[in-house]
C-alpha cells in the first residue's frame, strides 16, 4: 500500500467533491394551460441544466435544491413545496480535469406569478429559458434526466 505524504492527502481533498451526490430543482409553471420548465446555462460549458449543486451541510436535501434554484435560476421557492421526482446521473468533469460520476436527487416545484426574481445571485453568469418539458429533454445532456423531462 502506498503511503501518501500530508500535502498529498490536503491536494487530494481539496480537489475531491464533498460528496457522490447532488440536488436539483425541477422548476416548472403552467402558461396558458401548457407546462414549461425552466432551464439554465452551466457557467463553465454554457449548456442547458435544471439548477443543481451540492448538498448543503445543515440543510435539507429539498432545502438544498431550493437555494441552487434561488442562486442559479432566480426561483423563489420554500423547501416544503418542493417535492422529490427521481434522480438522474451525470459525469462532473473537475477542476483537475479528471471526472466523477454523480446521482442527482431531483425537486420539483410548481412556479406562480411572482415566484421568479429578475435580480438574484448569479444572474449576470446564466441564461434562462421556460420551454415544454420534450424541448427541455432534447436540450439537456444527461439521459435520465431526458427520460425525467419526456415524462412530465
Amino acid at each position: 500500500m502506498v503511503q501518501m505524504t500530508p500535502l498529498a492527502a490536503r491536494a487530494r481533498d481539496a480537489l475531491a467533491p464533498p460528496s457522490d451526490r447532488q440536488v436539483a430543482a425541477l422548476c416548472w409553471r403552467k402558461a396558458r394551460g401548457v407546462k414549461e420548465v425552466l432551464l439554465v446555462t452551466s457557467r463553465d460549458t454554457g449548456r442547458w441544466i435544471v439548477p443543481k449543486g451540492w448538498p448543503v451541510k445543515g440543510l435539507s436535501p429539498a432545502q438544498s435544491a431550493a437555494r441552487e434554484a434561488w442562486e442559479e435560476a432566480g426561483v423563489r421557492a420554500e423547501a416544503a413545496a418542493l417535492r422529490p421526482c427521481g434522480q438522474f446521473r451525470y459525469e462532473k468533469i473537475l477542476k483537475d480535469g479528471s471526472g466523477v460520476l454523480l446521482r442527482v436527487q431531483l425537486f420539483k416545484v410548481r412556479l406562480r406569478q411572482g415566484d421568479l426574481a429578475d435580480s438574484f445571485p448569479e444572474a449576470g453568469q446564466r441564461q434562462r429559458v421556460w420551454v415544454r418539458p420534450k424541448k427541455a429533454a432534447q436540450m439537456v445532456e444527461e439521459p435520465e434526466l431526458q427520460d425525467i423531462l419526456r415524462a412530465f
